[in-house]
Order: C-alpha cells, then sequence, then structure tokens
C-alpha cells in the first residue's frame, strides 16, 4: 500500500507518559498534549524526506484513522510532522 501525495500513512504509539518527578500520567491527561508519536508505514509519492520506519512527531488533531487489512492506521498531510526522529 501506498498514499499518493502527500500523505503519510502512520501507526501511532501508544506511551506511559511520566513527568520528571517519576508520576504517570492518566490517558486523559496524556491526550491534552499537541504532538503524538508514530511510526511511518509508508510515505506518499511527494514525500521525501520521510520515509518506512522513521519514528515522528505529529500534531495530535491531524488527519483521520482508517482500517487497512484488519490493522488500524492514521493518514496525516506531511505539513503536520513537526520532528523526525
Amino acid at each position: 500500500m501506498k498514499p499518493i501525495g502527500k500523505y503519510i500513512l502512520i501507526s501511532p504509539i501508544k506511551e506511559e507518559l511520566e513527568t520528571s518527578s517519576g508520576l504517570l500520567l492518566s490517558a486523559e491527561d496524556a491526550s491534552e498534549f499537541r504532538y503524538k508519536r508514530a511510526t511511518v508505514a509508508s510515505s506518499g509519492t511527494e514525500v521525501s524526506a520521510i520515509k518506512a520506519g522513521d519514528t515522528i512527531y505529529y500534531d495530535s488533531r491531524a488527519g483521520y484513522t482508517m482500517l487497512i487489512k484488519n490493522e488500524q492506521y492514521s493518514v496525516i498531510r506531511e505539513t503536520d510532522v513537526v520532528v523526525v526522529e
């Protein structure tokens, strides 16, 4: 499967978030963060800086979720990516 244009197919990473003092944040608190981590499953035909396997941070309000071959993915635009690890 290959996204078209400037779209990126990602698999969001579910993380336990911890404060610097060691407290674990609830899912509700974690959902308030603007950016989330994901692994890139496939990048679009016009995306050159991001490739499959990269870990990225993206705007949590971006894109939409879809089911492909019984697996859940999100589709975002290249412009929604803020950091590539």
